[in-house]
């Protein structure tokens, strides 16, 4: 199996992974909670595999990503070591999850670990886009040009709705965020394939 085709898989997984877990975790709600909410818990174990894994991996294969663009395998290289931070350093206990979790915690009051998490979240979704946008300049087949700048719009438009929606402690949070990975995923992983 090529680099490439490494990270194709490990972004595959990255989404079962956090899906299955989701669907089958007590007092847990894929339309509220964010998907970093799954590191917490007696199972958190999994989702920080899961991050770290993907992270690696994603890492890894975007060397294999510098003969579609530099930047785009330099862009999803720094998507691929936010996201190994991501499980580094977990969110902390928020907004009813796990169970018992307190609705709210202001800002002021979070642990260095949740900041930490934040602006690794910030980096892994703010790469997403850049690596899209960068890929439609490259030297690249017209659809995967054409993709790659329709990924680029809906996943800046998704993450600015997710923060908003964040921010605000809406009740579909997490569903806004499930939406913004799920297009920054699938794209990553065309483009991995189409890499190969």
């Amino acid at each position: 199996m090529g680099l490439t085709m490494l990270g194709a898989a490990a972004s595959v997984g990255f989404l079962l992974v956090f899906t299955v877990d989701g669907w089958t975790r007590p007092g847990f709600s894929a339309r509220r909670h964010p998907v970093s909410a799954l590191a917490l818990g007696p199972r958190g174990w999994l989702q920080t595999a899961n991050f770290v894994v993907c992270g690696v991996l994603t890492f890894i294969a975007a060397f294999g990503l510098r003969t579609v663009s530099v930047w785009t395998a330099l862009a999803v290289a720094a998507a691929g070591l936010a996201l190994i931070a991501s499980g580094i350093w977990r969110m902390d206990p928020m907004r009813g999850y796990p169970p018992g979790a307190p609705a709210h915690v202001p800002l002021s009051e979070t642990s260095a670990s949740h900041r930490i998490h934040d602006v690794a979240g910030m980096g892994v979704f703010g790469a997403l886009p850049v690596a899209a946008l960068l890929t439609a300049f490259a030297d690249v087949d017209p659809s995967l040009r054409w993709y790659s700048v329709v990924t680029a719009v809906v996943t800046a438009i998704l993450l600015g709705v997710f923060g908003t929606a964040w921010e605000r402690d809406t009740p579909n949070a997490g569903a806004w965020q499930r939406l913004l990975i799920v297009a920054g995923w699938s794209w990553l992983t065309v483009l991995f394939v189409v890499a190969a």
